[in-house]
């Protein structure tokens, strides 16, 4: 890999850059064909008000993003992002970050406040990227959001998810993207933990990895029943444990 200031981010508008998005989505989640997100779609975003941004390292692509209009219950306007990967060799090198500060910057410029995207609970570093590194917070859990799919990264597991919010201009992302006045956490209420070696139990133990899928889906339900948000989440060399809290 190149050093990491070699990375450009840009929008993604020629055939050709779609086209490598869609290869790039193969390598990445290992998809049988009638699970990709097609060609076409990437093309349609950008003309409909959504967000396509590509990572390159020289020439070469080894990340991207794709985001898509959405509209809320009573007329209000969001980005919904719906993909983003980094090419295995790239990761852990702040690019999955720096396309999401691309789409923060490209959404604030049209007066839109608001990006939510679907995570996986039992992924811990994604979760630590979008609630520690980017402020995003968490209100919503989902069952089995895309079914069972045939990536390699799914395990098999059904794919319960994660809604994360991220509300662009509030004070918690200012502080976090900008460097603006710190903002004080919301008091810790409950908290819940997930074993780090879950990516291992994914395919070495599927069973058991399911039952903590399970009773993680319903701690996390309870908390969301109560009116209570994921607004921090520590993390060590055996777990990652989300912090609950009041979110106003």
């Amino acid at each position: 890999m190149s050093g990491r200031a070699a990375i450009t981010v840009r929008p993604l508008v020629t055939q050709q850059d779609f086209e490598g998005a869609v290869e790039l989505q193969k390598e990445i989640w290992g998809f049988n064909d009638v699970e990709l997100i097609p060609m076409r779609l990437f093309i349609v975003a950008t003309k409909v008000g959504g967000q396509v941004f590509g990572a390159f390292d020289g020439p070469r692509m080894v990340g991207y993003c794709l985001a898509i209009p959405g509209l809320k219950p009573g007329g209000g306007t969001y980005l919904h992002s719906h993909m983003l990967g980094v090419k295995p060799g790239y990761r852990d090198a702040g690019i999955g970050r720096r396309l999401k500060l691309k789409q923060r910057e490209d959404a604030l410029a049209r007066s839109i406040q608001l990006i939510e995207w679907t995570f996986d609970p039992l992924e811990i570093k994604n979760a630590y990227l979008n609630v520690e590194r980017l402020g995003a917070i968490v209100r919503r859990y989902v069952r089995n959001q895309y079914g069972t799919t045939t990536s390699h990264l799914h395990g098999g597991l059904p794919t319960d998810r994660c809604v994360a919010e991220w509300w662009l201009a509030s004070p918690r992302v200012k502080a976090i993207v900008d460097g603006g006045p710190p903002v004080a956490r919301p008091e810790t209420v409950e908290r819940i933990s997930v074993p780090a070696a879950i990516s291992v139990l994914r395919r070495e133990d599927p069973k058991r990895a399911r039952q903590i899928q399970q009773e993680i889906s319903k701690q996390f339900e309870a908390n969301f029943d109560r009116g209570l948000a994921v607004v921090g989440l520590e993390k060590s060399a055996a777990d990652g444990t989300y912090l609950f809290g009041h979110w106003e």
